[in-house]
């Protein structure tokens, strides 16, 4: 039953480039920004574990 081209025929993109940042992790359904937090918070996103060791 079925075939193998169901998932192909629904998959919609999610993620649109965000205004803020410019990286395409914008998501349209939850309209949130996952690399700025644009949406959720005023302001970035960011945590400590991130950032490189110098």
């Amino acid at each position: 039953m079925g075939g193998g081209n169901f998932g192909k025929m629904t998959r919609k993109s999610l993620h649109v480039p965000c205004r803020r940042c410019g990286r395409p992790s914008f998501h349209k359904i939850d309209t949130v920004c996952s690399s700025c937090g644009y949406g959720k918070s005023s302001r970035m996103r960011h945590y400590n574990w991130k950032k490189k060791g110098k």
